[in-house]
C-alpha cells in the first residue's frame, strides 16, 4: 500500500518550521541571549535525536526478538530515523559553537581552556581531572560517533527493508537480524555515554549513575508515543489497516509501562541523591528545585500521573483517541524533561519560557513530522514480503 502526503499535512508541518525559524528571527529582534537560543537548539536537537534513534533501536529488538506481531508496523519506525542526520547536524553544530574560539555561546563551559590550566587564576581542579575525557577534539569526535554510527545502521535496515520487498526470501531479514545484535550492543554503549556526553557534562562538577538509564527511558517511552501517534494517524487517514486493537493495544502497553519505568528512575535519582545530601551531588537539585520549580515540579504530573491515568484502562489502550491524548502528553512532558537537564546549566537562573522555546520546539516537531511523512511516502507502508507478515496480521492477545 502506498502512502501519498496530503497537502495539508504538507502545510502544516512546514508551517511549524517556518514559525521555529520565526521564533529564532522573534528571539534575535528582541535582543534575547544568544545563550539561550543556542541552549533551545540544544534542547530540541538532542529531544527529537533521541526519538529517532528509538526507531532504529525498535527496529534492532524486533529482529533480535525475532518479533512477529510488530512486522506490520515497521515502516513507521524506519521513517522516523530517516530524521538522525538532520537531529544531528543541528546537534554538531551546538558542540562546533561552544569552541572557545568561535564565542557562540558557553554552554559546556568546560571548554574554557583556563579551567584545566594550572597557572590561571580560573583553574577548576575537577574538570582538569576530566580533562583527558571531556576535551573538545574527542568530544566532538564522540559526537560524530554517535550520529554517524546511528545512522549507518539506520540506513541498513532501511536498504535490506526495501531489498527484501523486491527480493524475498530470508537473506534480508537474517543480515538485519545479525546487524541488528551488534546496534543492540552499540547502543547500549553510546546510549549512556551520549547523555553523559550531551547533557550530564553540562553539569561539569555533577554525575549520576543512573543518568544514561534516566535518559534512555525519556527517549525510550517518547518514541514508542510517536509511532503510536503516527500509527494512529495513518490508520484514520485509511491506511495501515492491517493493524487492529491488538497491535495498538500493544504500543498502549509499553507506553504504560515505560511511563512507570521513567516514573522509576526519577525518583529513584532523586531520592537517593537528595537523601544522601552530599554537597556536589545535591546542588544538581537544589539548582533546579529553586530556580526551575514550575517545570521540574511538572514533570512527575506530565510524565508520569497523567498519561498513567490515561492508560490505566485496558480499553483506553485500545482506543486511538486515548493512545493519541496520551502519546501528546508524553512527547511534551519528557521534552520539558530534556528541557530540565539542559536550561539550569547552560543559563543558571536567566531562562525564559515563551515565543522562543514553544516557537523551536514546534519547528523541531514540524520538521521531524515533515521528514517522517516524506519517508514513508517513499515505500509501501506493507513490508510485503516480511517473514513474520501472516503472524502480524493473525496477532491476538
Amino acid at each position: 500500500m502506498e502512502y501519498k502526503v496530503k497537502s495539508s499535512t504538507k502545510r502544516i508541518t512546514l508551517g511549524l518550521v517556518l514559525l521555529g525559524v520565526l521564533a529564532v528571527v522573534y528571539g534575535i529582534l528582541t535582543h534575547i541571549p544568544g545563550q539561550r537560543i543556542w541552549a533551545n537548539v540544544l534542547v530540541n536537537s538532542y529531544f527529537f535525536l533521541g526519538i529517532s534513534v528509538i526507531g532504529t533501536l525498535w527496529m534492532a529488538i524486533q529482529y533480535v526478538a525475532e518479533a512477529g506481531w510488530s512486522s506490520g508496523l515497521k515502516r513507521v519506525p524506519e521513517a522516523m530515523a530517516q530524521f538522525i542526520p538532520f537531529a544531528g547536524i543541528m546537534l554538531i553544530l551546538v558542540v562546533i559553537g561552544g569552541h572557545p574560539s568561535l564565542h557562540w555561546h558557553h554552554i559546556y563551559h568546560w571548554m574554557d581552556p583556563a579551567l584545566t590550566d594550572p597557572t590561571s587564576d580560573h583553574f577548576d581542579e575537577i574538570i582538569a581531572g576530566k580533562s583527558a575525557y571531556l576535551n573538545f577534539p574527542f568530544f566532538l569526535a564522540r559526537i560524530l560517533a554517535y550520529v554517524g554510527v546511528w545512522f549507518a545502521f539506520t540506513l541498513f535496515f532501511r536498504k535490506a527493508s526495501l531489498a527484501e520487498d523486491a527480493a524475498g526470501g530470508l537473506t534480508y531479514y537474517k543480515k538485519s537480524l545479525g546487524l541488528g545484535a551488534v546496534f543492540l550492543i552499540f547502543y547500549a554503549v553510546t546510549s549512556s555515554t551520549s547523555a553523559w556526553d550531551i547533557t550530564m557534562s553540562i553539569d561539569t562538577h555533577w554525575f549520576s549513575t543512573l543518568f544514561g538509564w534516566y535518559n534512555f527511558a525519556t527517549f525510550w517511552v517518547s518514541g514508542i508515543a510517536m509511532m503510536a501517534m503516527i500509527t494512529v494517524y495513518l490508520k484514520r487517514s485509511g491506511y495501515m489497516q492491517h493493524i487492529n486493537e491488538e497491535h495498538l493495544h500493544d504500543l498502549g502497553k509499553f507506553m504504560f509501562a515505560f511511563t512507570i519505568f521513567w516514573a522509576y528512575l526519577w525518583f529513584s535519582q532523586f531520592m537517593l541523591i537528595w537523601y544522601a545530601n552530599i554537597p556536589e551531588e545535591v546542588t544538581y537539585f537544589m539548582d533546579r528545585w529553586e530556580n526551575y520549580a514550575v517545570p521540574f515540579g511538572a514533570l512527575p504530573v506530565v510524565a508520569f500521573i497523567i498519561p498513567f491515568l490515561l492508560l490505566m484502562d485496558r480499553d483506553a489502550k485500545r482506543s486511538m483517541n486515548m493512545l493519541t491524548m496520551a502519546g501528546v502528553v508524553i512527547v511534551f512532558g519528557h521534552w520539558l524533561d530534556v528541557f530540565v537537564m539542559v536550561m539550569p546549566g547552560a543559563l543558571k537562573d536567566e531562562w525564559g519560557f515563551g515565543p522562543l522555546e514553544l516557537g523551536m520546539f514546534l519547528g523541531f516537531l514540524g520538521a521531524f513530522l515533515f521528514v517522517t511523512h516524506s519517508a514513508l511516502s517513499r515505500a509501501s507502508l506493507v513490508a510485503k514480503n516480511h517473514p513474520f507478515l501472516d503472524e502480524a496480521a493473525h496477532h491476538h492477545v
